[in-house]
């Protein structure tokens, strides 16, 4: 059996708290507080992390994190990503700029990426279609990066183990030094 570190990130509300909750096995563990921020309509934010686990059908378990999304909370991101396998940015399509949310997210786990697995999972294109996943490809690749674009509905239990799926593959993919 092993043992993965997921870490969700991702803006305020994009729906990492609710990934979470829509697999986990157990209550997922939240550190939502009333928000304050005017900015996003959105009863409650998490300010600490989320957490929740899974069991996959081999045995191994996938202990899930999810970190406060508000920038000023990136002390927490740097916490929570220590020692973990893989990385999924969320992105909500829907907000006013999602591409310099990526840039938010790639600039703020900028050290991981050098060498961990990441997946984007944007959130609500259906009724937002632009950017176009094509977009976020082209944005990861004039930073240099190749990673998996995934559009998803986090609400959906089988959209997220989707994403995950496709982290475990990069993180097998990794582990065996085999290239994509």
């Amino acid at each position: 059996m092993r043992e993965y570190k997921l870490v969700f990130t991702g803006p305020m509300g994009v729906g990492k708290t609710t990934a979470i909750a829509a697999i986990s096995e157990r209550a997922p563990i939240s550190t939502d507080v009333a928000n304050a921020d005017t900015l996003v309509v959105k009863a409650t934010t998490t300010v600490g992390l989320d957490f929740g686990e899974l069991t996959l059908d081999n045995g191994d378990r996938l202990r899930l994190y999810g970190t406060p999304g508000q920038s000023r909370f990136d002390f927490m991101w740097k916490i929570l990503i220590r020692d973990a396998l893989g990385l999924a940015i969320l992105l909500d399509n829907s907000r006013p700029a999602p591409l310099e949310d990526l840039d938010t997210y790639l600039d703020g786990f900028a050290g991981a990426l050098q060498d961990m697995p990441c997946a984007l999972g944007i959130s609500r294109s259906e009724s937002h279609p632009s950017p176009s996943l094509d977009d976020y490809a082209r944005a990861l690749h004039a930073r240099g990066l190749v990673l998996p674009v995934l559009a998803v509905d986090l609400r959906k239990g089988s959209d997220v183990i989707f994403l995950i799926e496709t982290l475990l593959m990069q993180i097998e993919v990794t582990d065996t030094g085999a290239t994509l």
